[in-house]
């Protein structure tokens, strides 16, 4: 998964190949498609819309929780790079310490072109490797119809219908690296927005033990699992909404590997699309301004209704008292 939420980012061929074909299924054909063909088109939607690269990008917000802490980020797509900034912290905004080492941060991003080219770097292994997983999704498993459920907002479109296919791993897929390795154990199911063509949710989880860099590097225990989201947030634009990580094993057998996460995605707002990265770091702080501004009105009026009532519930005691001395 890509730092600007998204399945999959694919090389100009493919892009190419996909714009002559048709993105969505014809009337009908949804009912009669066997799963693995609805799957392999949703995946080629995907896999189109993302190297498509219409120009759009968002600031949206980030409520990251894990058994340490919980942060609240706000992120902003730019044509460099996604640029992050904490804003809170276990639910309490930062320190001016905090605010500090956040402006340090990425200043050190916008002062120093040799990170901000790593960050890019890293950005793009990220969204190869996703693509690899997305694209072994019609072989890496088998597929079964198992209904519809009705999109919601984060959830696919609100009111398009979601076909739900459960899937189990293939005994005949071969992965062709360890990124796709993990695949091999798991089940699960995909929801499909059957107007769009596109994945609303993946959530797999693993019934046996799997091993990366085929056993070498390590494994991953059972009970594993992944979920992913995404929803149309406007205009067809598909972001991811919601992520879920919860794996445990073991690094090259002598570290211990625990991870457990979420991510909330919310509050998408369109950016221009040729936003610097400086000029996301500057949207980024303003918009942080604005929010602390509002935090501190409502914390204010909170306050104020907090002492209207108590000053209320001080009256009628003394109400109160007064009435039974009067009897």
């Amino acid at each position: 998964m890509s730092t600007a939420p998204k399945l999959a980012i694919v090389g100009i061929l493919i892009f190419l190949t996909a714009a002559v074909s048709a993105p969505f299924a014809l009337a009908g054909e949804t009912a009669t498609a066997s799963p693995v063909d609805l799957v392999r088109r949703a995946v080629h939607n995907e896999v189109a819309s993302n190297q498509a690269d219409t120009g759009s990008r968002f600031m949206f917000k980030d409520l990251k929780k894990t058994p340490q802490l919980s942060q609240t980020k706000l992120l902003v797509e730019t044509q460099e790079a996604t640029a992050g900034l904490v804003i809170m912290q276990n639910g309490r905004p930062l320190s001016p310490q905090e605010k500090q080492a956040e402006d340090a941060r990425l200043q050190n991003y916008v002062q120093n072109t040799s990170e901000l080219r790593k960050k890019k770097k890293q950005e793009k292994e990220d969204a190869e490797h996703t693509e690899r997983i997305l694209k072994a999704l019609p072989d890496a498993f088998l597929y079964q119809r198992d209904g519809t459920q009705v999109g919601r907002e984060g959830l696919g479109a609100p009111g398009d219908e979601l076909l739900q296919l459960n899937f189990r791993p293939n005994p005949n897929y071969n992965p062709p690296s360890h990124v796709e390795q993990v695949l091999t154990g798991m089940s699960g199911h995909i929801l499909i927005d059957t107007k769009q063509e596109r994945i609303a949710e993946i959530d797999g989880t693993l019934q046996k033990e799997v091993g990366f860099g085929w056993g070498i590097l390590g494994h991953l225990d059972p009970g594993g699992r992944f979920l992913v989201q995404q929803a149309d947030v406007g205009d067809h634009h598909w972001e991811v909404t919601h992520m879920e990580l919860s794996f445990t094993g073991k690094v090259l057998f002598v570290k211990k590997l625990s991870i457990h996460s979420s991510d909330t995605f919310s509050d998408f707002h369109p950016v221009p699309a040729n936003l610097t990265f400086a000029q996301g770091v500057d949207l980024l702080k303003k918009q942080a301004a604005e929010n602390h501004s509002f935090n501190g009105t409502v914390q204010a009026e909170n306050h104020k209704e907090t002492a209207q009532s108590r000053k209320k519930s001080e009256a009628t005691d003394e109400a109160d008292k007064t009435l039974c001395c009067d009897r």
